[in-house]
């Protein structure tokens, strides 16, 4: 449910302002005009790109979530959104904020107006029309003391303005749950799926009983050095490390840059994370680019956006990456370090979604899979890898 932005409310509201120990599931936090601005990616980071892609990518909050421990059965959040549209191409869904209690689906909201940031696809050109604020309400909620969680729009930066409940709020305890911090593209960022919590991370992180940080980034899974350094600087029990398609996408980079690049990667997570389990992720299936190297491309014919791939299946032997070189050396590369590496696994992404599930469940626009897709990703990716035996497992008393 939504309502207009409005400062003024009467008792018994209670205005809690939105600090850091409120958030989960961010690597940072800036303040802003209006608020509060959750980053998943640290201030440092950010300095050394220059990218106005992966700065959109970073600061849409998927996995980011507010989470409190409350009795109240009313809570409303103020947000500034800044929605990302597409020139020639209908306006998008508002995204979807989900209330969770004791971590149970427990309504659904959106903001409506905020800004929008209209990309042109064929340029890369983008220009940022303004709006206003607005309010996101739940009512009804169950009586008595419960952990809150707000799950904040996976695809929309989102300023945080304002939270109010009718019974005051507290931090929420550690419940000594695992974190799990993974690293991917847009598929792990949640390109397709309709709500935060229908991304596949999101999925798996709630059937493995983890603390989920989604370092996902649309179109920006391309072996960053500040990445790397900001996942070795973050508090982490499990990583997982998906790596390939955005480098054929983008096609930034040949085989010979690749293997060294993979390695200086993982070397430089292993400086804060020595014996962490560390989990590497080949792609799913995609046929466009599992010999067809890229880069990607924008296909608008029969007025649906549709990716194809501009690469040429001979460049393979100049070194052009794709999906299925890269997978055959991430293999390689997890086998080397494993001798010295016992917590270092591999996992073919493929057995998340190969030949039978693109039979099934087809991706619609070649590239990224629909809500069930990222389900099926998601149950695949739990039993694989918080399943008996897998490398996330439960161990011990």
């Amino acid at each position: 449910m939504t309502a207009p932005f409005d400062q003024a409310r009467p008792a018994p509201w209670i205005t809690t302002p939105v600090e850091a120990h409120l958030l989960r599931g961010a690597l940072d936090v800036e303040r802003t005009a209006h608020g509060v601005l959750p980053h998943r990616l640290p201030a440092r980071a950010r300095e050394q790109f220059p990218d106005a892609s992966l700065a959109a990518m970073e600061a849409q909050p998927s996995g980011v979530r507010l989470a409190f421990r409350t009795g109240a059965t009313a809570v409303e959040l103020d947000a500034l959104p800044t929605k990302t549209g597409y020139e020639g191409f209908p306006a998008r869904p508002d995204g979807v904020y989900e209330l969770l209690v004791d971590g149970r689906p427990a309504g659904r909201g959106s903001v409506a107006g905020g800004n929008v940031r209209v990309v042109d696809m064929a340029t890369g050109s983008e220009v940022l029309h303004p709006g206003p604020p607005g309010t996101v309400r739940f009512t009804g909620l169950p009586a008595g003391m419960k952990d809150i969680e707000i799950w904040l729009p996976h695809t929309e930066v989102t300023e945080l303005i304002a939270l109010r409940t009718d019974a005051p709020v507290e931090e929420l305890p550690d419940r000594g749950r695992r974190v799990w911090l993974h690293h991917g593209s847009s598929i792990s960022h949640g390109s397709s799926a309709t709500a935060p919590t229908g991304t596949w991370p999101a999925l798996a992180a709630a059937l493995g009983g983890v603390e989920l940080v989604n370092l996902g980034f649309g179109g920006n899974a391309l072996l960053d050095p500040f990445t790397a350094r900001a996942i070795r600087d973050a508090p982490a029990d499990l990583i997982s490390l998906k790596i390939g398609i955005n480098l054929v996408n983008l096609d930034v980079m040949r085989l010979r840059a690749f293997v060294p690049a993979v390695h200086g990667f993982l070397d430089t997570v292993r400086e804060g994370h020595p014996t962490t389990p560390l989990l590497i992720v080949s792609p799913v299936l995609c046929p466009i680019h599992e010999d067809t190297p890229g880069p990607t491309a924008p296909d608008f014919e029969g007025g649906e956006l549709r990716f194809k791939a501009l690469g040429d299946p001979a460049d393979r032997a100049a070194g052009s990456l794709t999906l299925g070189v890269i997978r055959e050396e991430l293999a390689r590369i997890a086998a080397q370090r494993a001798d010295g590496d016992p917590n270092l696994h591999y996992l073919d992404g493929r057995a998340l979604y190969g030949e039978a599930d693109f039979a099934e469940l087809p991706l619609p626009d070649r590239l990224h899979p629909d809500p069930a897709g990222h389900r099926r990703i998601g149950e695949r990716f739990a039993e694989l890898a918080f399943g008996d035996g897998g490398p996330f497992a439960v161990t011990g008393g």
